[in-house]
């Protein structure tokens, strides 16, 4: 079953393209960063993972190798066929009932940062919904300069060039932004709908959700650890 782009999304390039214009060969080739460090050094040794938008495993399969089990969720059943050594659950994040409880939820790829508000309060929803007592929730939201320092470009060191070309107004605090990324033998690009977020417009999002901020985590503000709001 084909599934429905998301408004305000497309993708080009060689391969599948998800709802969200993401392209499943392209995420493939992405190297992984320091995100996997981040999550290692607050959850425990050990623990159960809820991890949300898993793509095709770039976190995941550090993860695993950290020791960790992962329960992977991704709405991009192209992307799940990428995942190894976890169990996997296809569907839309906003709507996920899985009736269990994690000692850490995962929410990033500034998934936070949706542009439909309705869908980050689902998100977030969702995560609470599978928090236990004394869980964390680790969230990666867009750096407080993403959407003002346009254009830009960064050459990695594996080969390949991303850029963000624009970030546009297109109505209601939504922004209109277009990402390409070019490989020597291959190239793609992806439009999607973002919401900027103060760090305080951003911690009052968590707060509608029962949510808190206990620790921002890096230093440029990207990485955050939350618990319950009320006894977290």
């Amino acid at each position: 079953m084909e599934l429905k782009m998301r408004t305000g999304h497309q993708g080009t390039g060689p391969g599948a393209i998800t709802p969200d214009g993401c392209a499943v060969e392209l995420y493939s080739r992405l190297p992984v960063g320091d995100e996997p460090e981040v999550v290692a050094g607050v959850v425990p040794a050990g623990s159960h993972i809820l991890e949300l938008g898993c793509g095709v495993g770039r976190m995941t399969h550090p993860l695993l190798e950290r020791g960790y089990t992962v329960t992977a969720v991704d709405e991009s059943p192209d992307m799940l066929e990428r995942v190894r050594g976890a169990r996997t659950i296809c569907g839309p994040i906003e709507e996920l009932d899985l009736g269990e409880k994690f000692d850490a939820v995962l929410l990033a790829s500034f998934l936070v940062n949706s542009g439909d508000e309705k869908v980050r309060r689902g998100l977030l929803r969702t995560c609470v919904r599978h928090l236990a007592d004394g869980g964390c929730v680790l969230i990666q939201r867009e750096g407080e300069d993403y959407h003002t320092n346009v254009p830009r470009e960064r050459v990695d060191p594996s080969g390949f060039t991303v850029r963000i070309v624009s970030s546009e107004p297109v109505g209601d605090g939504t922004n209109s932004v277009h990402a390409e990324y070019d490989f020597p033998d291959a190239a793609w690009t992806q439009t999607f709908r973002a919401r900027p977020l103060t760090k305080e417009e951003f911690e009052a999002a968590l707060g509608e959700a029962g949510l808190r901020v206990e620790a921002y985590l890096t230093e440029d503000r990207v990485w955050v650890k939350a618990v319950a709001a009320q006894g977290g």
